[in-house]
């Protein structure tokens, strides 16, 4: 029986360099492909965030510089709830200080949060949001919002959190949203995933 080539080819022939140069280029291949895929997985995450605050995908508030101007504001009302949560055992206490307001589709409404911290320690937490139905997040608008910002709050400390918000006209006229009476706005506290940094850089509490 013949032996095979790599049995009788010498040591430093030429077909075994090529052969190890080839299987090197392949493994640096595999591993930029590897390092582009991580890569892109990271880097997917805030612009997926960045696209649902811009078009209000899946429940997603959207930001506004400024409210519209009042000409704009419809005779039509709108009912908007506020949901409050807690997760991770963040140990706080968190509530909106109305449980809905009813307003003028086109026109800003101020509502007002307030959060406790009921453990014995400093505790850094963020807020994330979302609206439902989730076909009402492209028409939701705030100017003014404590979400996704690191709030540090002191053991017993209360704090108070305004958020600045409007209904866009499009609300009333879009199918997919016209029938609605009510928008739910709700809120989740967590614990900040660098509490060290936030400590460090967070603004003064507010009572």
């Amino acid at each position: 029986m013949p032996s095979s080539p790599s049995a009788t080819e010498p040591e430093g022939s030429g077909r075994t360099q090529r052969r190890r140069l080839t299987n090197r280029s392949v493994g640096l291949v595999f591993g930029l492909l590897v390092v582009v895929m991580v890569g892109a997985a990271y880097a997917a995450v805030p612009l997926y965030k960045r696209f649902c605050q811009l078009t209000g995908f899946d429940g997603t508030v959207r930001r506004a510089d400024a409210a519209p101007t009042p000409d704009k504001a419809l005779a039509r009302t709108v009912t908007v709830r506020f949901d409050t949560n807690v997760r991770g055992g963040l140990l706080w206490s968190f509530k909106a200080e109305e449980i809905s307001q009813k307003t003028h589709i086109g026109a800003p409404s101020l509502a007002f949060f307030r959060v406790r911290n009921d453990s014995a320690e400093a505790i850094t937490g963020r807020a994330s949001y979302n609206v439902t139905p989730e076909t009402a997040g492209a028409y939701f608008i705030k100017t003014q919002c404590f979400c996704f910002n690191d709030q540090t709050i002191a053991p017993g400390q209360e704090m108070r959190f305004p958020v600045i918000y409007f209904v866009e006209p499009g609300f009333a006229t879009d199918s997919d949203t016209k029938n609605f009476q009510e928008i739910t706005l709700s809120y989740t506290f967590f614990r900040s995933p660098n509490p060290a940094k936030a400590a460090s850089t967070a603004p003064a509490a507010k009572s």
